[in-house]
Formats: structure tokens, sequence, C-alpha cells
């Protein structure tokens, strides 16, 4: 099996951008899979369970280009990753953490072990473009109720393990992309 840490010779490559609410992630992907000059496939996590994520999503869809796909899949990730990655295909996630709260909300959250080692797994091996974000949650305060503490706990696991499959990692703080591994953006 290839190494995950090693470089990309099939003129792909995996990048994670992490940030804070509003810090310019979800921009910085799209301009990222823009420039990849591939042909794009967005898979959308977000669920609109009310008027203001549902205007969120609005937002998201009028600033994408329409030639680009569009997959919505609040929980079977890894099993569309492994469908869409292709050599010639650039594909954005965005976002794994609500990727995960889809999972914690779930009465039975039995399958988010198995999906989080499918995720990893279709990642470490993805051929073409993936440009994955997620929020960095655990940066400040330490929540006080149980499933909070521990959506922070599993979401920076998360993300420790992605960021240890690709070659590219990025904080972004306030429109500013601050390069973490590989190179800048």
């Amino acid at each position: 099996m290839d190494d995950p840490r090693r470089p990309r010779s099939d003129g792909g490559g995996r990048s994670l951008i992490l940030g804070g609410v509003r810090s310019g992630k979800s921009r910085l992907a799209e301009r990222l899979a823009h420039e990849s000059a591939l042909p794009v496939v967005y898979v959308a996590t977000a669920r609109a369970g009310d008027a203001e994520m549902t205007r969120r999503i609005a937002g998201h869809r009028e600033r994408r280009p329409r030639d680009w796909g569009l997959i919505e899949e609040p929980l079977l990730l890894a099993e569309v990753l492994a469908r869409e990655c292709a050599p010639d295909r650039c594909i954005l996630v965005d976002c794994l953490t609500l990727w995960l709260t889809n999972w914690l909300m779930k009465t039975d959250e039995s399958g988010l072990h198995d999906q989080t080692r499918a995720l990893l797994d279709v990642v470490s091996r993805a051929p073409g473009r993936l440009i994955m974000v997620g929020n960095e949650t655990s940066m400040g305060v330490v929540p006080l109720g149980a499933l909070s503490r521990r959506f922070c706990d599993l979401a920076g696991l998360l993300h420790q393990d992605l960021a240890a499959r690709c070659e590219q990692v990025i904080l972004t703080v306030a429109g500013l992309p601050l390069v973490l591994k590989g190179e800048a953006a």
C-alpha cells in the first residue's frame, strides 16, 4: 500500500482545509477546486434542518459554478468518495464536521466508527484531486455538555487522522490561509 504521507505522482493531491465559522475555508476550497482545472464534484454533507441552515446552503449553491457536479450525502461519505474520486476529477467535500454531526445526531450512531475507518481508507488511496473542509472546533473553552465534548474529541481525532493522509493542510483565519503542511495555496 502507498504511504499516504508521500507526495503524489498522479497529478492529484489531498488537501484538508480547517478553520472556524466564517473563516473563509469554503471559499478557499472552492478557489483551489477551480484552480485545479479539473471537472469538479461538490459533495455537500449539510442538512437543512432550519431556516438559517437553509440560507447558508443557498449561499453556497449561489457561489458555486453551474458546471460543477453536486452530490448531497449527509452520512455515507466514504461510499461517495470511493465511487467519485478519479484521476481526472476534483472532489470537494464540505463539510467533514457536519458529516460527523449528522452521525452524532442519529438515534443509532453505531455505524460511525465503521464509516470513519472507511473514510480514512478511501482518503488514503483516493486518486485525483480531493479537497476536504472541516470546522476547527477545539481551540477554545472545553464545552460543558457531554455530547459537545464528544463531538470536539471526535472532530479533533478525525482531523488529525486526515491531516496525516493529506499532502496539504491549511488553517484559515479571517479569510487568510495559514499553510500547516505542504505547498502554499
